[in-house]
Parts: C-alpha cells; structure tokens; sequence
C-alpha cells in the first residue's frame, strides 16, 4: 500500500529527514557502490572557512551536486570529496577586522597564539560550511573531507616545495613585487586589480650638472624623485642624443645622475625622457638591472617615506606628492600638468593602491626547462591543453587559457602574513664558510626543524617569516587530498573527471592546478574544467552588501526550499556566462516544485489499489511511452555532454505542459470512465518513476520525498532514489 501525501508541500518539514536517510544509506561514499568501468569523481572547490557560504557557492554545489547525483544513478563509483580552504590572505584579513571590533590587532598577540586563534575561529565555521552544504543538498563523502591544514595536506605540499626547489624551479630573489602597504604583503600578478584612474602628468625641468639648458621629464609620481638613479632617452630619439653621457640633477635632492639610453623609452610618451627609478617601477627596475645602476628604494613597507627621501620622510604617498610638488613649485621646477588617463594597480581586497617593493621573495619558475624532457611548467599545461588531455568548457576559455600560459611570469608565493602554511626554509645566520655563503645560508627542510646548518654546523638558524601563496596550497588540491585518504583513493579516481568553478579563477587556480598536477603526478588533475558565470541580479549587476542586492542563499531555502534555489540555479547558467537571479525566478520554481508533488500526489492516490505488474497497453499508452523514451536518451545527452541548463529547462517543460497539463488530465478521464484504467496507471507510473529519477539531481529532497511513498512498489535495490538506477 502507498502512503497518501500531504496536501502541500513543506519542504522545510522534509528536508533535513530526507538527508540523514540518505547519510544513514551509505551512498554517499563510493565504497558503498559496486559499480564497473570508469569511476567519476570531483573534488569540491574548498570554500573559505571564514565566512558563511554565499550564492556563489550555491551554484558550484547546485552545479556539482547534479553531477555526482546523475553519475550515481548510472551506477559509476562516484566519489564526490568535500573539504575547506584555510585561505591565508582572506582570513586574516576576515580576522583582523573581527580583532579591531575588540579593540585589538594581530600585534597583540605572539605570532603562535595569533594563529591558534585564527585556527579555532576556522574550525567552527568549517562546521558551520558543513551544515550549510548539507542544508543545499550536497551529497558529499563527509568521511573523505579534508582541510588545507591538515597534516598530512600540509606534508605534501611540503613535499612539493622541496622537489620543486631541487629542481632549480623555486628560488630566492630580489624583485620589484605587487605590495599592499595597508595589509603589508605582497601578491602576485593576478591579485592586483587595474581600474583606469584620471591622474596628473607633470612636467618637470631637471638641470644639467654643466649648467646647459635642462631637460624636461614628465611624470605621474613627483614624490619617487629622490629614488630616481638616472634619466633615460631612447636612442632613435634625435632630439635628445648629444645628451647622453651627461649628469643631471634631481630637482628635489640635487643628486647628480647619469643620462642613458635605453630601446625601452617611449618617444611618444610625454617628452620622450624617462626617470629611471628601480625601486619604484618593473621597466625601470629592468633597464637598472641591464645599466648596472644603484637602486635607491625610498617607500618603506608601512607605506611612509624612508629617511633617503629627505623632506619627504615619514610621509604616506599622498602627503609626500604634495610636499615634493610644493618644494618644486617653489623651486620652479614645475612646468605645467596636464590630465592623464591611465591604468592603476590596487589591492584586490582594500581598494588600496598596490606599490612596486624590492623584496627577498620566493619565486616559482614557471618558464624554466626542468628534468629530462627539458619542459617548463607552462610547457606541460600548454602541451596537455593542445592534445586535449583536457577539455576546457566552454570552449573559447582554451584559447584564453593558452594565451595566459605563453606570456606567463615568474610566480610570487611569499606572503608576509602569519596565517597559513610557513614556508620551510631556515636561513643560517653564522654563514662560517665559504659553501655556506655562497648557499647565501638557505636551509630547505620540510620533515623537521633544523637544529644545525648542514654547510657550516651553525646553530644560529631562522626560519622564513612569510608564507606560501594560498594559492600554491590549493594548487595541489586535486592530488593532495587523494593522496592523503585511503591509500587506493588516489589510483582509483586520479585523474578526477571534471573540475567545476568560476570562469573568474581560471588563472589563480585551475592554471596552478594543472602545472603542478602534471609536475608532481605525471598526469593532468582533471579530464574536464567546466566554468560557470558570476551570479548577477535582475538588473545585471554583481551582487554585493553595499549594493544591498545580496541573496543568502540559506534564507532562500528556509522560504522556498533547497530544490527550488538549485533549480533557479541551474537553469539559465550557461557555462563562462554570468548567471542572472532574483526572488522572482526563484518563486517560479518553487511553484514548479509544487506542481512535481500535487502531480505525484493524485498519481500515488489512484495507485492505492493496483498491481504494479504490466497491464495490456492501448496504442495511445504506446504511442506516450514511446514519445517518452525519446525524451529521455534527450536528457541523458544533454547530460552526458555538460549542458545542465538545456536539460533542466527540458525536464520542467516536458513535466509540467506536456505530463501534468496533458497526460495527466488525459488520464483523470479514463480512470474517472474506468477506460483500460490499469494500463492509464500503468503510463503514469512509469512516467512519473522515470521523471523523479531524471530530476533528481537536479531537484532531489522534492523528488526523493516522493520516492520514499512509492519504495514499496519498488525492487530491494530502489529503496532510495538516490542510489536507484538512471532510466
């Protein structure tokens, strides 16, 4: 006997039973599952653990969370493996704003009981990210889940930095980084965020040390003057060749400086002279470098002027730029200024303006041959890319993707920050031999502290105060969090099947992962790299608290239940495109959900006293069957080649116009007239079955529910939906 369902349907009375029936299941886990052929397996992009989840999480679980579910049904051993991103950079940021609410900072506590702090406030919001995750539905391994802090996690990542760096591909060195004076750290390349500002350009007259007419330089940053170690022309430059060889004087400090040339000036660029400043600017930094030329580094890490900026010392940039343009008018320096369209890098978090810092850094070499094969890591991504060992959908981001990897640069992965993954490596501060020197004292150990220098026996070791690049952790995150489960885990589902994200990482993660996956296992970490949009709302703006058009994702589920959200995000999400959201889309598919479960309702109310045994079918009921297993190898292509929506949007029509609207009242009929009646239950059933399993991934507390009132009529095996068979 089938059990009626209520009148209405509450998701919030359903929801949280219908998980832990599939938590007490087993299917979660794919050890439960006895399958043949390929496994299918996803390692969930850790979302931060300092923060509730958001929409955009939302969508890579709706996303991934239908996968898993679809890949399960077909009967594939499917392991979907959850986990968190201790998140270095953003979570003492996250951090430091919840100390300076106390009255507190960072520099109130040692550097130990900082990051004890930090990591308990992480551990109860990683229980906080699990609940969430289970509230939208996600059908993880939870038995499988894994922290990027974890010891054995942090063990391989280790491993990976020492092998890299006997390799020659990381290194130590001086270089001009991307410095946030606020936050105090660096970042690399892709964290600096350009917007185009409307700036001043100044025109400035430095004099000529023979009391010749002087030259006139334009500018945007005055206050780098007393940085500055030469002027440079380029040398198809007519106007100014009898110049060089001759000294100079800067405006601010009178310092006597060289007049060079150098191919790298631009002619058209204000007067076509350069103000040659290392310290402060990458192309002057590598014309220093090529001139043999001093470099005067004048911005001290707290963002003021240091004490060889002379007046300026102790001055922010802005308050410096006032001053050295003061001390030039007064001086009649300042010929004219002029408005200047151009592009400035600030801090991807603060808005800050990012400064160019000369700093002892540690680099990744991504364009250096290594090994036997003489490949560099942007090489081994590029060839897997060009023999489609990874498909990237959709499609054009292949092209984006390899453009990046052929004009790739050394990548920055120190961070001066105190949370995160130290860098293993001690530097010998006693240096007693010639070896040890010309080592410059480094000591790379990742099993241990060192308690003596192996090159000169000192005892005076330091270790490194910064810490890796949260991205170079997460980098290894494919194959770190297989190796460090069961140890069969990593041989049976590496490569994984699909790497789900936002097209926005492409460079800071899905790039890092395949290099590193292909340099520390010999394979690419994933067979497919499917990229979802950026969720906007109605009026296509992205979503953010001081716009006030944020969705919690949660809230949403408390109203109109988990399967609606999904739906709502799921169709309509066309990969690399962003994705368009609002309440009312939302309501839309609820009531869907409400039109699944009246429709499922009649149905269960008449099945009450029939067989569940095959009838004798009219050519009408054929002709419905017949049109129905068409739409079903529809869905399963759909599926099978990524496109979510397309099936999604399919299975909502065919259910509600062509099922309910149609068949359904076609039906009411015939049961109503006792017509071939069994063989119109019969239709329904079988539509309805197969139409709750083919929307399940997508819709599945809604769809399992429902199951759970027809099990009886169903075989041992199709107790649940979830662990049932695609039809």
């Amino acid at each position: 006997m089938t059990r009626k369902l209520p009148k209405v349907y509450e998701p919030q009375k359903f929801e949280k039973k219908i998980y832990r029936i599939w938590e007490k299941s087993g299917g979660f886990s794919p050890d439960q599952l006895k399958s043949k052929g390929r496994p299918f397996s996803l390692i969930m992009p850790p979302p931060n653990a300092n923060d509730p989840l958001h929409l955009g999480h939302a969508v890579f679980v709706s996303l991934e969370d239908l996968m898993i579910r679809y890949h399960r049904l077909k009967g594939e051993k499917t392991l979907w493996l959850p986990g968190t991103d201790h998140a270095g950079f953003e979570t003492q940021v996250v951090f430091e704003k919840k100390l300076a609410q106390e009255g507190k900072s960072r520099f109130s506590f040692s550097r130990e009981e900082f990051y004890r702090l930090v990591w308990d406030y992480t551990q109860k919001n990683r229980k906080i990210v699990r609940e969430q995750l289970k509230t939208l539905g996600a059908s993880c391994d939870w038995s499988r889940e894994k922290f990027t802090l974890d010891p054995e996690i942090v063990k391989i990542v280790y491993e990976t930095f020492e092998r890299l760096w006997q390799d020659g591909l990381i290194y130590r060195g001086q270089r001009l980084v991307n410095y946030c004076p606020k936050h105090q750290t660096a970042f690399s390349d892709l964290e600096v965020k350009y917007e185009q500002e409307t700036a001043k350009l100044y025109y400035l007259r430095y004099d000529l040390k023979d009391d010749s007419e002087g030259i006139i330089v334009a500018t945007t940053r005055p206050e780098t003057i007393p940085g500055d170690v030469a002027l440079a022309v380029n040398p198809h430059d007519q106007r100014y060749l009898a110049l060089v060889g001759k000294i100079a004087k800067d405006p601010l400090l009178g310092r006597e400086i060289p007049i060079i040339s150098d191919k790298r000036v631009k002619i058209d660029f204000g007067t076509g002279v350069l103000k040659i400043t290392p310290a402060h600017d990458q192309t002057d930094f590598e014309i220093g470098l090529e001139h043999y030329l001093p470099i005067r580094a004048t911005l001290a890490k707290d963002g003021r002027f240091n004490e060889l900026a002379g007046p300026l010392f102790g001055l922010k940039v802005p308050e410096a730029r006032e001053k050295a343009l003061a001390i030039l008018k007064e001086k009649g320096a300042l010929i004219k200024e002029e408005e200047y369209l151009h592009e400035v890098g600030h801090c991807y978090k603060c808005g800050s303006l990012i400064e160019p810092m000369l700093m002892d850094q540690w680099f990744v070499a991504t364009n250096k041959p290594f090994g036997s094969q003489q490949k560099s890591l942007a090489n081994l991504a590029l060839e897997a890319l060009k023999k489609q060992e990874i498909k990237i959908i959709p499609s054009n981001y292949q092209k984006v993707l390899e453009h990046w990897l052929n004009n790739l640069k050394d990548w920055n992965i120190s961070r001066q920050i105190s949370w995160g993954i130290r860098i293993p490596v001690w530097y010998c501060q006693d240096q007693a031999t010639e070896v040890c020197r010309q080592k410059q004292g480094i000591i790379v150990s990742v099993s241990r502290k060192p308690t003596k220098c192996p090159y000169c026996g000192g005892k005076h070791l330091e270790q490194d105060p910064d810490v890796l690049d949260t991205w170079f952790s997460s980098g290894q995150w494919p194959y770190a969090t297989l190796m460090a489960n069961q140890p069969q885990d990593f041989k049976t589902f590496y490569p994984t099947s699909v790497m789900e994200t936002g097209w926005d990482i492409l460079f800071f993660w899905v790039a890092r992962m395949i290099m590193l996956g292909l340099y520390r296992t010999g394979k690419v970490p994933f067979r497919v790299v499917y990229l979802h949009g950026l969720v906007r709302d109605k009026d296509r703006q992205k979503m953010s608290k001081s716009k006030g058009n944020v969705i919690d994702p949660l809230a949403v589920v408390q109203t109109y239940g988990a399967d609606a959200l999904r739906l709502a995000l799921i169709i309509g999400n066309t990969p690399g495109r962003d994705l368009v959201i609002s309440e009312e889309k939302i309501k839309g598919y609820r009531n869907f959900t409400n039109k699944i479960w009246n429709a499922s309702r009649f149905i269960l109310m008449n099945l009450e006293e029939t067989s569940s045994k095959k009838p004798k079918l009219t050519r009408r009921d054929q002709k419905i069957l017949k049109d129905f297993g068409k739409f079903k190898k529809k869905i399963t292509a759909y599926l099978d080649n990524y496109r979510f929506s397309l099936a999604g949007e399919a299975l909502y029509h065919y259910f509600w116009h062509t099922f309910a609207d149609k068949i359904i009242e076609e039906m009411k009929i015939r049961i109503r007239e006792n017509d071939h009646q069994e063989a119109a239950l019969y239709v329904l059933e079988t539509i309805l079955n197969d139409c709750l399993k083919m929307l399940h991934p997508f819709m599945p507390f809604v769809t399992e529910t429902i199951w759970q009132q027809l099990k009886e009529r169903h075989s041992s095996k199709e107790q649940i939906l979830m662990t049932s068979q695609w039809p």
